[in-house]
């Protein structure tokens, strides 16, 4: 049922889509795709069939958000939040029986479009600080007076707030009267408002980076609403956070994972063909040495990101909550999906930088910052989230005792606290040595699951693993509690946290994948690549110990005989920049979900096909050139195939094809050009029609 989506629906709106005329043109969906992605359910992913939902697997939530991204990050971003964090995703956790019989069937069948509002301008990586607010009173209510709640609120960046007919809403609950309870602050709500509500405002648009996704602002002044506009009842007033916290661990561990995952892959690919069809200098660009090494990063972030969502919306599917883990990909795919825009880029080159409706790579470009920032600022995320959330989640002996400091029994208190302070005091000795005898031995005693050329990613990642734990306990020694302002340091300790977590996803994914020979060159360059950058982390947390003595005493310790993980060499990133020009079952499973249907408005899939053409009349070209005894430049097909013809060295047949290629050769490597009054938009556009109107009239 889910691949029958895949293979169905999702194919069926790529091919629908413009995505210039979407960006440029109309700076939304066609009216036409947003009522097919309502009477298809794509909004409806994460509710359950027995609301009218999909109900779909973690798994294939990715790989929908994957193809889609593939095509049109507009397309993705629309469909991508519904099916995260949302009002979908807490009435179905949350809401009272009434409420979701009500709205889930709605929301399913597209009859509702939801978004939910948390940042304001005064809080927004800072979301628990938010100045919106609800007071509990009587009010009126249908003609008769109830208790409620009167709604202030202004907030900013809310994706399909203008469009939205149903508003999720954050605010900070007060009950100064006490008519709900003796608390008089129960804190952080959330409430479903119809946005035909009198007095919610709504409409006005945010211009995210020419990535035209409905965004926007929403306001409200002292509206009312009864109780049961909290989502789950007056029960669940005060729990809006830990709702909150709850849902975003499993959305964002899947919609800005997959979203980036299928970017990159989109891009390696895309990026590949170019690279082999375009020539300079009488070579494909591919084969240059300073290109191979852009190549190179985007074959083996295409297989390790593809890796890491794979085993996190895995976990999702289990039951798993991985708050940690839904931080460490999105930072991390995200910057990969960054990264990988800027090497494409230097790749194009002039293919790049013109937009328009025959550059696969612009709008990605621009709109590269919008997944770094949003669902946790990724400066933030670094610094403060992934670590800050994982020493003591993954702590075996942190949190308990912490928690032995909320025991209001003194003795029971000690005793617990005693308990776990000492096996804290006996791991901690326990990874001295151990990490002492890894650095030592390089690790070459450790036992592998594999006896093969992954064995020393297993030993190296192993090693590192003992040294971030010696390391976390040593920064919450020497620092205290004062370590979570060290925030540099934090980021360092969750580096390595992070990087291990991905070497881990790329042993798993080449295992599950049945450990293909022809696939190691990426899993060899991604595990020498994420255990450089752990290294690299590991020494420069040594280099900022304040002690001098310490410094010293660690890097003995860690690296006695200086450090092991070199970066990957020119050797290996040639043969990945190389796979990525050539088809094969490799570059098919690297290009797993990408849209690369061969039709109209697929540029990327028309450009797959080019470099299929392209290679099978090579040998065509080179045998004129051999017959002619002259060596020419792979360009003006047409004349070669005429010289080839006339010559009797091509049949007829074979003249025609080369013919054809030159013409999707050149389709590929052009550029486009605009009459200026094209690139009028908006404002301009419209005076625009009005003076022509005019002129006509007259």
């Amino acid at each position: 049922e889910e691949q029958a989506f895949i293979d169905g629906p999702v194919e069926v709106v790529c091919s629908m889509l413009d995505d210039w005329e979407a960006t440029h043109e109309l700076t939304d969906l066609p009216q036409d795709v947003w009522q097919y992605l309502k009477d298809n359910k794509f909004f409806a992913m994460i509710i359950k069939k027995e609301y009218g939902g999909l109900e779909f697997s973690a798994f294939a939530q990715s790989c929908v958000l994957q193809k889609l991204t593939s095509k049109s990050t507009l397309l993705s971003s629309i469909v991508g939040v519904p099916n995260s964090l949302g009002p979908g995703e807490l009435l179905q956790h949350y809401g009272t029986e009434d409420q979701k019989n009500h709205y889930l069937p709605r929301l399913a069948s597209g009859q509702e479009i939801p978004c939910f509002a948390l940042t304001s301008p005064e809080a927004g990586s800072d979301a628990s600080s938010i100045p919106d607010y609800g007071v509990v009173c009587k009010g009126q209510w249908n003609g008769e007076e109830v208790v409620g709640v009167s709604l202030t609120w202004n907030k900013r960046y809310i994706t399909l707030a203008p469009v939205a007919t149903v508003l999720g809403l954050a605010f900070k609950l007060q009950d100064p009267d006490g008519l709900l309870s003796d608390v008089k602050e129960p804190g952080i709500t959330c409430a479903l408002i119809p946005t035909d509500t009198p007095g919610v405002e709504i409409g006005r648009r945010h211009f995210p980076l020419n990535v035209p996704f409905q965004n926007g602002p929403t306001r409200g002044k002292d509206i009312f609403v009864p109780l049961d506009y909290i989502i789950g009842g007056p029960e669940m007033a005060g729990q809006g956070w830990r709702m909150l916290v709850e849902c975003l661990s499993v959305g964002r561990a899947i919609t800005l994972p997959s979203n980036s995952a299928g970017g990159i892959k989109m891009i390696a690919v895309a990026t590949g063909a170019y690279s082999r069809i375009r020539r300079q200098f009488r070579l494909p660009i591919g084969k240059m040495e300073g290109v191979e090494e852009s190549m190179a990063k985007l074959a083996g972030y295409a297989y390790s990101s593809d890796a890491a969502v794979s085993m996190s919306t895995g976990a999702v599917d289990l039951g798993e909550k991985p708050s940690v883990v839904s931080a460490i990909i999105k930072y991390h795919l995200t910057e990969q999906m960054r990264d990988s825009t800027i090497h494409a880029m230097d790749v194009l080159g002039g293919k790049g930088i013109m937009l328009g409706p025959n550059n696969y790579l612009g709008r990605g470009y621009q709109g590269a910052p919008i997944a770094i920032t949003v669902e946790g600022a990724n400066i933030l995320t670094r610094n403060m989230i992934i670590y800050g959330q994982g020493a003591i989640r993954c702590h075996p002996f942190v949190l308990t005792e912490l928690g032995a400091c909320e025991i209001e029994d003194r003795e029971e208190a000690l005793n617990v606290f005693d308990k776990a302070l000492m096996g804290h005091i006996g791991f901690t000795m326990s990874n001295l040595v151990r990490t002492k005898w890894l650095a030592l031995t390089g690790a070459r005693f450790t036992s592998v699951p594999y006896k093969d050329e992954t064995a020393e990613f297993y030993r190296i990642a192993s090693r590192f693993s003992a040294s971030l734990a010696l390391m976390s306990d040593i920064s919450m020694a020497v620092f205290g509690g004062s370590l979570k302002r060290k925030e540099r340091i934090s980021a360092r300790l969750g580096d390595l946290l992070s990087y291990l977590y991905l070497v881990s996803a790329t042993l798993k994914r080449y295992n599950d994948e049945g450990r293909k020979k022809e696939d190691f060159a990426l899993v060899q360059w991604s595990c020498q690549d994420h255990l450089y950058h752990c290294q690299r982390a590991l020494a420069d947390l040594i280099n900022n110990m304040p002690s001098a003595p310490l410094r010293g005493v660690l890097k003995v310790l860690l690296f006695p005989f200086g450090r092991p993980v070199r970066k990957p060499t020119d050797k290996l990133e040639h043969k990945l920049a190389q796979l990525l020009q050539v088809p094969s079952e490799t570059r098919n499973r690297l290009a797993s979900y990408v849209y690369l249907t061969n039709e109209p408005l697929n540029l990327v899939g028309r450009q797959e096909q080019t470099l299929k053409d392209v290679l099978e009349v090579e040998p065509l070209f080179e045998r004129v050139c051999k017959e002619k005894g002259v060596k020419l430049p792979f360009f003006q097909l047409d004349k070669v195939a005429q010289m080839g013809l006339e010559a009797g060295i091509l049949s007829q047949a074979e003249a025609d094809k080369l013919a054809a290629v030159e013409k999707a050769r050149l389709d590929v490597i052009n550029v486009d050009d605009f009459d200026p009054a094209d690139l009028l938009a908006g404002k301009a556009a419209r005076n625009s029609k009005a003076k022509s109107k005019k002129a006509d009239a007259a």
